[in-house]
């Protein structure tokens, strides 16, 4: 079993798992318990981003000594069992408590990310990023089209089945892992013993947190326009039917899939990727703004231009971050980081619904289109000491010590 090529299939169940019921909520409280406000369904959605919020730093904090492989074989079989134990939940809040403790556990998963930057080399990590941005952008869909299925054959509340299967593959996955690569249970870097970590001061981990409030303000407007996007679609073509308006809504994804290849193939003939931050977010306010002309033919441009601007300054972003970051330190940052992005995420969230209520359903495309030029203005500053420090901060490729035998 090749070891990265493993982490990826196994983070496509975990994306996938995650996906199933998130576009359904509103159908699934109201089928299961006859819940029927929009503004509960909504709640609980930005509760489960809150607690993904809070809980990766500590699984982060645990992985220092644990090895994440190992850690995920206790969570990823809680996040299942509580999976299931929510299906039998006979009340609201007694759902609400189990399926939040689910994607508590669940959340562990997300330690993958850094882990498998630790097997790469230092050059590899921008097609890595690449190829995990892809996975997860169709995950998301998959997961969406996989939770339709079951909801049409079956009903809303059997897809918490679906999930909990995807919880149990990942820990049949880890298991595997570990048993064939050898995996030790305490997590160790090369040349470092954990009792010898000195743990970085607030000055060390400026620049970290430099560039966690640059992906706050990029998030936020990133996913401002999401929640309705689909309507806006809809209520600009008049078209009665879900498909399109759900093509329209993935077409971001795949044109990170043409980018992907793009940038790989550029790579390899050792030409440079069209990775400039402050360009592609330009390009990306150009592409918002086009998004907001209520002319269907504008509209799929603007998706085009708006999609491939946000894969190549997702890829780097995250290229940053491991660049400033050292391995001992990649979960915790990850988790410094990840935080902030479902923090942007979140306030996207709530912003989005009153702009909308307040100003009708074109205003968010152009309150992103401001806050995405102010978010190019503050990375010419913010990304400026990463810059200086990058060098001083990488470590050698030898340092990317992990117990397991990579393939």
């Amino acid at each position: 079993m090749k070891l990265r090529s493993t982490i990826i299939l196994m983070t496509i169940f975990a994306v996938v798992s995650d996906a199933i019921l998130i576009p359904f909520y509103p159908q699934f409280f109201a089928a299961r318990y006859g819940v029927t406000s929009p503004v509960h369904a909504g709640a609980y959605v930005a509760f489960i981003s809150i607690v993904v919020m809070l809980t990766l730093p500590l699984w982060a904090r645990i992985a220092k000594r644990l090895d994440a492989m190992h850690l995920l074989v206790y969570t990823q079989c809680a996040a299942g069992v509580l999976s299931v134990a929510s299906y039998f939940a006979a009340t609201v809040p007694l759902f609400w408590m189990l399926s939040l403790a689910m994607f508590a556990c669940k959340s562990s998963y997300l330690l993958m990310y850094p882990y498998m930057m630790r097997l790469e080399a230092k050059e590899s990590h921008a097609h890595t990023i690449g190829v995990l941005s892809v996975v997860v952008h169709f995950g998301a869909i998959a997961g969406a089209v996989a939770g339709g299925f079951v909801m049409q054959v079956w009903d809303a509340h059997h897809c918490i089945f679906a999930m909990a299967a995807g919880d149990f593959v990942q820990m049949a996955i880890c298991l595997a892992l570990i048993r064939t690569h050898g995996i030790a249970r305490r997590c160790r870097f090369a040349g470092v013993a954990d009792e010898t970590q000195v743990k970085p001061g607030l000055r060390a981990r400026m620049p970290i947190l430099r560039l966690a409030l640059l992906m706050l303000a990029f998030e936020f407007c990133v996913y401002l326009i999401r929640p309705f996007m689909a309507s806006y679609w809809q209520a600009v073509t008049h078209a009665p039917g879900e498909l399109v308006s759900g093509l329209v809504f993935a077409i971001p994804g795949m044109v990170a899939l043409v980018a992907l290849r793009l940038n790989k193939r550029l790579a390899s003939q050792g030409k440079r990727v069209p990775d400039h931050m402050l360009a592609n977010l330009l390009l990306c306010t150009a592409g918002m703004l086009l998004q907001g002309v209520e002319a269907p033919l504008w509209i799929v441009a603007g998706r085009v231009m708006f999609g491939w601007a946000l894969f190549q300054i997702v890829v780097k972003l995250d290229v940053t971050m491991f660049a400033l970051s050292t391995p001992a330190s990649y979960a915790a940052d990850y988790s410094v980081i990840n935080f902030f992005q479902n923090l942007g995420v979140l306030l996207a969230s709530f912003a989005a619904g009153a702009i909308v209520d307040d100003a009708g359903m074109r205003a968010p495309f152009f309150v992103a289109s401001v806050g995405l030029v102010f978010t190019a203005l503050a990375s010419v500053w913010l990304l400026a000491q990463p810059r200086a420090k990058e060098a001083a901060l990488s470590n050698p490729i030898a340092e990317t010590g992990v117990t397991a035998r990579a393939n």
